[in-house]
């Protein structure tokens, strides 16, 4: 029998931090992140990882185990993931995934094969330009588009490790647990409008001072540079753009991020999407148990 598990995605700000803890309540669940950028330390407020209170006892795993310093890659989440989910079903409980990081919820649940040395290519002293033109020599047929840095290095290493163009890649399809797909959704221009107002209220908890760590730590690293909301604020402390400007370039790229999670997650995964109830969010949570429970 498969174990079961609970997997709960949608774009940034749109709830399923506590969509999570109230299931978790309710069901004898227990939180397993899925934030490619929350398993870091002192990440805290860009990435909006769920403060102590907010996780209101409910065992919360894969946040805060990786220093700046460290490496964390999809193939270290797959194996952590898996381990997590048969430690909670052996114990009878109910593993929750909760996240917006597409690739990694896909790597752990389904068949995808990654070997140790995949993860460990350096292509930072290429540009994105100079990296395509290297994977359009190899793989002709590739449908990356250039701009995807992560998709085009995963493609170069592959393709290095496995002598195999990466477009004939065996798609990795089977679903290796029981799994029950929540996708929370609201409108467009309210997503967006919670966005930014999301943004000034980060500011008001003390991303200033959180980003302002970050950068005179020096680290530079892809824990650093990954996430939005501190590399947009370096230019700020170099006193070359303004702080509005740095603030609406996060409020710009979360927008946009925002987006291509939704294609992403209606093109990969059979998710049963609702529509959040922001006036009553018990609502939603009552409606999603319900559907639950008759499943």
């Amino acid at each position: 029998m498969k174990q079961k598990v609970i997997v709960i995605v949608g774009p940034t700000a749109v709830g399923k931090t506590k969509l999570s803890v109230e299931l978790a309540k309710k069901l004898n669940g227990e939180v397993i992140n899925a934030d490619s950028t929350q398993v870091y330390k002192s990440l805290d407020i860009a990435t909006a990882k769920a403060t102590i209170e907010e996780q209101e006892n409910i065992p919360h795993h894969l946040l805060d185990i990786k220093e700046l310093e460290e490496t964390y890659t999809v193939y270290d989440f797959q194996k952590e993931a898996r381990k997590k989910i048969k430690e909670i079903n052996d114990r009878g409980h109910l593993p929750i995934l909760v996240g917006g990081t597409g690739f990694y919820i896909k790597a752990a649940l389904y068949d995808y094969q990654f070997d140790d040395e995949e993860e460990k290519e350096d292509f930072s002293a290429y540009t994105n330009e100079e990296l395509y033109q290297k994977l359009i020599s190899q793989d002709p047929k590739t449908k990356i588009h250039k701009n995807n840095r992560k998709r085009v290095e995963r493609a170069l290493t592959y393709m290095k490790h496995h002598h195999q163009a990466f477009s004939e890649k065996p798609k990795a399809d089977h679903c290796l647990y029981d799994v029950l797909w929540i996708g929370l959704t609201i409108d467009r221009a309210t997503l967006y409008d919670r966005i930014n107002k999301r943004v000034d209220t980060m500011v008001s908890e003390g991303l200033l001072e959180e980003a302002k760590r970050i950068y005179e730590s020096n680290i530079r690293t892809k824990a650093v540079m990954t996430p939005i909301g501190y590399k947009e604020l370096f230019p700020y402390f170099d006193g070359v753009c303004t702080l509005e400007e740095s603030l609406n370039l996060i409020k710009q790229r979360s927008r946009n991020y925002a987006k291509r999670q939704y294609t992403w997650f209606r093109n990969q995964m059979d998710i049963t999407w609702y529509q959040v109830n922001l006036e009553n969010f018990n609502e939603t949570v009552e409606m999603i148990l319900k559907d639950i429970k008759t499943n």
